[in-house]
């Protein structure tokens, strides 16, 4: 029995192992459940259905004729969705933007290393046009609901990876994260976004939105799903010239069974944006956190919040021209107005202020490892607030800028990040935080975040539907 309808990797496998559960069988629950959520926004392609049964039925056949195969295969029949930012052989990658789109002839490498784990392709999804933006509303395709309120963003960018996990038509996601894709959209879906560390996983074959900084996200039901994903595809890949070794921090950070204290930032650096009961279950997560035997210290919030400023008010937005300058050259009016005017903003940078940009973001670092010298992570809220589709259609440029006040720094930085659930406010919408550490902290991370999550007691993923037997 798989509990709340949804997908969680843990007991899916565990089935699977015992060979009480099929792959075919998953698979048609899994078209069953797509079918019943009825939102076409959160698909830009799918994996066909017929496609999709033969997958299972492979996979079935396989594990028959081999006793130890699912044991050898450790996402034997998981099944995940990219986001279409991510190349698949033979399937459109669109960017959210038709008239960008084209059909890759090979798949992404962190997708083959999936595949290869024995994960099953669903399809692909929906995104803010080209990865700009963190409100998921930016797209020609639809906006996909928003789980828990109708009149809510899903936020972005990759907001059709999170809304997917959500409602249990996947098990787990691929976005990409720039500047907090791949944790905001996590917050307002109430699941988990790991966003690991610059280059751990790799990024070939995939349209760029600003390549040096650019990371693979994966979105999960639970931090647990999320580290088994991150087993399989953090690893070095020869061909990614961005691509780095992993690094061991156990010297930097120790065992999650000892007492090691977090950063938060003092009341006065925090912004809320006027919502008062996200800044009550902030302070209720920081308790949390201390209950389950952490100690808190308030730490300066400025070196991030400033060096989140240069992504979007410095010459790093040039480089989101580098996969559509062509496009937005040739032919303008293909791309929405709003993603337009941010890829244009690019052009008035010169390479004069790009090094000037890279000095002071050098300063803004050294006084970010100087805060992390005196605590072992970050907790900060992952947004903010939140905001209803109209109010974002109406000020979409500020409004983004407010949600990305808390995420826009960590790959500037180079930092891990994972947003966790953290809450439900009385309006029934979900409220996330997230831990962010040194450079290659991700297991801690995932360690720390799997604490705090079990200790909260909060359902997963979108509101509780019919069972999976």
């Amino acid at each position: 029995m798989i509990p709340q309808g949804l997908l969680p990797i843990a007991p899916l496998r565990t089935a699977l192992l015992s060979r009480e559960l099929s792959v075919a069988t998953l698979i048609e629950k899994v078209l069953t459940r797509i079918v019943e959520w009825d939102d076409p926004a959160i698909w830009i392609s799918r994996t066909s259905d017929a496609l999709l049964r033969q997958r299972a039925w492979d996979l079935d056949a396989a594990a028959n004729s081999d006793a130890d195969l699912i044991q050898r295969l450790p996402l034997f029949g998981i099944t995940f969705a990219v986001k279409d930012n991510i190349d698949v052989a033979g399937m459109p990658t669109t960017a959210a933007c038709p008239a960008f789109a084209y059909i890759p002839s090979e798949t992404a490498a962190v997708v083959e290393h999936l595949l290869s784990a024995g994960a099953v392709f669903v399809g692909k999804t929906n995104l803010d046009q080209f990865a700009t933006g963190l409100v998921g509303t930016r797209s020609p395709y639809g906006i996909p609901r928003n789980p828990f309120g109708a009149d809510y963003i899903p936020g972005g960018s990759s907001s059709g990876s999170a809304a997917a996990v959500a409602a249990g038509l996947v098990s787990f996601a691929l976005g990409t994260d720039t500047a907090g894709s791949g944790r905001v959209p996590a917050a307002f879906n109430n699941i988990v976004g790991l966003k690991p560390t610059r280059g751990l996983v790799s990024t070939r074959g995939i349209v760029p939105a600003c390549r040096s900084i650019d990371c693979v996200s994966i979105f999960a039901l639970t931090a647990d799903d999320a580290a088994a994903v991150f087993d399989v595809v953090a690893c070095l890949d020869p061909d990614d010239p961005l691509a780095r070794q992993p690094q061991s921090q156990s010297a930097n950070l120790p065992s999650v069974g000892s007492t090691f204290q977090f950063g938060v930032p003092s009341a006065s650096d925090l912004d809320f944006f006027g919502d008062r009961e996200a800044a009550a279950l902030f302070a209720g997560a920081i308790a949390r956190l201390e209950q389950i035997g952490r100690t808190s210290r308030e730490v300066p919030f400025w070196p991030f919040r400033e060096a989140g400023r240069l992504l979007y008010d410095g010459p790093w937005i040039a480089e989101r021209l580098h996969a559509a300058q062509s496009l937005l050259d040739e032919n303008p009016s293909a791309i929405l107005p709003v993603t337009r005017r941010i890829l244009e903003e690019g052009r008035r940078y010169s390479a004069l202020d790009t090094y000037r940009a890279q000095y002071e973001l050098a300063r803004l670092k050294r006084d970010a490892d100087l805060v992390f010298a005196s605590i072992d992570m970050l907790l900060l809220p992952t947004t903010g607030t939140i905001y209803k589709t109209a109010a974002v259609k109406a000020d979409p440029l500020q409004l983004n800028a407010n949600l990305g006040l808390y995420t826009t720094f960590a790959n500037l930085l180079d930092l891990a990040a994972i947003a966790v659930p953290a809450g439900i406010r009385s309006s029934g919408l979900p409220y996330g935080v997230s831990l962010i550490g040194p450079a290659f902290a991700e297991r801690k991370l995932l360690q720390v975040a799997d604490l705090f999550q079990k200790s909260s007691g909060l359902p997963l993923g979108a509101p509780a539907r019919a069972s999976v037997s």
